[in-house]
């Protein structure tokens, strides 16, 4: 860029300094040409008084009418030069009064007044004002002659500094170029020995991570296979606790009521009689007062053995539940996602006319997925979404979808309690809930919803504030392979 921006410059400068040189040649031409039209016009003049031919007197009246116009342009072709407009002031006066005593001669003549024609011409003789003229149309031409050399020079100068750029830019640029030529065949045999680095190593990575994807897998199955095994191994305890408890509650009453006879009876009271029916009530009267305190507390005791052991029984139901859909085969199929998921609305219309609440499921895009695990995902979000609106305030959740870079991406809306920002990542763990537990359920909708989505290759993610709603976002493949993730759960 500096050399052309320097070329540039340079051929104009030159430029410019040719311009001077022919300014300068035309200034001598113009001067020149003053000269002649003053000599042509004294020589015709002459020649029309001796010989009294009209040529003579028309090429008079032609430089006369010519020498005005010269010395105006040689006025303005010399404004850069104050030299020059003095020699002017000098000249012009002297030529004009020249050319009247010509025009006064000529005028004479032509009525017939030769003699006295001849004579104005010979007694008004100017040789000192000629010799004048000369002497400053001299200094004119020597002060042209001087520009002419000083601009010439510097025309040269500006044209040899041109050529010294350019030809050292030429150069320069040449060097460049193979400089160029070189670095790039350096750096596409460098990218070609890094591409083959970077093909071995992800040879050796792909190698690696399907080791490990399979060490991985294995011990993930191996976890589904204990979480099975223990989720089985522990329901049979739990059935045999279920049992023993059921028979604590049939021998209550009769132990209890053998309680109150024996009580009376070491007291002294008269016996009691056989109860008609079983009923707690029938069994257990004439009860101390401590005894019955210890009656209620033993049924409060029974009550909570059912309420765990039924709370156990759901957990280890859903653990099953878990590690069965862990071992299922996904089946990706093309899928319209609007219609799967106005079935599930279909499905809970009853709950929502109980909530007061609409379901808005707006066009979606098409997927090709796992039709099983979505109808899960979008159920247990749906069904959380009814299970937690605000009292007293009708509910409206809002299902969209968009495409984004080969993903779709889910919103499911609503405008219901919210959840804590300090909750946002403990409610996707297994077993944990957050917020004011109103509602039943064991905390694995959320866990089981990630796994999922996981498994397919997604996020799930929200977003949510107490009292605003939430938004839950999941984003899912649009094309979903079983290459894309493996087999296993989680």
């Amino acid at each position: 860029m500096a050399i052309s921006a320097m070329s540039i410059y340079l051929v104009d400068r030159a430029r410019t300094d040719s311009a001077w040189v022919v300014h300068t040649i035309e200034v001598e031409n113009q001067i020149s040409l003053a000269q002649l039209q003053m000599r042509r016009a004294e020589s015709a003049v002459r020649g029309y008084l001796l010989t009294q031919e009209d040529k003579y007197r028309l090429d008079f009246e032609e430089a006369d009418q010519q020498i005005v116009p010269t010395l105006t342009k040689l006025r303005t072709l010399t404004n850069d030069s104050a030299l020059q407009q003095r020699n002017l002031d000098v000249i012009r006066p002297l030529t004009i009064q020249r050319f009247e005593i010509f025009r006064k001669a000529v005028a004479t003549a032509h009525t017939g007044k030769w003699n006295e024609a001849r004579q104005i011409l010979g007694e008004t003789s100017t040789e000192d004002a000629m010799g004048q003229i000369r002497d400053v149309a001299g200094a004119m031409r020597a002060e042209e002659d001087r520009l002419f050399k000083l601009r010439t020079q510097a025309a040269d100068y500006s044209q040899s500094l041109s050529a010294i750029v350019t030809t050292t830019g030429s150069a320069l640029i040449v060097i460049l170029a193979g400089f160029s030529i070189f670095l790039v065949r350096q750096s596409s045999r460098a990218r070609d020995n890094a591409e083959q680095k970077l093909r071995d190593i992800n040879l050796d990575l792909e190698a690696a991570v399907d080791e490990r994807t399979a060490d991985l897998r294995e011990a993930n199955q191996e976890i589904q296979r204990f979480a099975y095994i223990v989720s089985h191994d522990l329901r049979s305890p739990l059935v045999n606790i279920m049992g023993f408890t059921s028979e604590l509650e049939e021998l209550r009453g009769d132990i209890f009521g053998r309680i109150a006879r024996y009580s009376r009876a070491a007291a002294g009271a008269p016996a009691l009689p056989e109860p008609v029916s079983d009923s707690e009530e029938n069994q257990e009267i004439g009860l101390a007062e401590e005894d019955k305190q210890l009656s209620e507390d033993f049924t409060e005791a029974l009550g909570f053995i059912k309420s765990s052991i039924g709370k156990m029984d759901r957990l280890i139901g859903a653990i099953l539940n878990l590690t069965r859909e862990g071992r299922r085969e996904f089946d990706p199929v093309k899928i319209e996602t609007r219609a799967l998921i106005e079935e599930i609305v279909a499905t809970v219309a009853h709950q929502a006319f109980e909530a007061n609440a609409q379901i808005r499921v707006e066009p979606l895009p098409d997927i090709v997925s796992d039709r099983l695990a979505l109808e899960q995902i979008f159920s247990n979000l749906i069904e959380n979404a009814l299970k937690y609106l605000r009292p007293g305030v009708p509910g409206d959740i809002a299902i969209k979808g968009r495409n984004k870079l080969g993903f779709i991406i889910f919103d499911i809306t609503d405008n219901g309690r919210g959840i804590d920002p300090k909750d946002h990542q403990r409610i996707f763990e297994l077993f944990r809930r957050a917020g004011t537990q109103d509602q039943p359920g064991q905390g694995i909708g959320l866990a089981h919803v990630r796994a999922l989505v996981r498994r397919m290759g997604g996020t799930i993610t929200v977003s949510s504030e107490p009292a605003k709603g939430s938004t839950f976002t999941v984003t899912l493949p649009a094309r979903w392979t079983l290459s894309r993730q493996g087999k296993s759960y989680g």
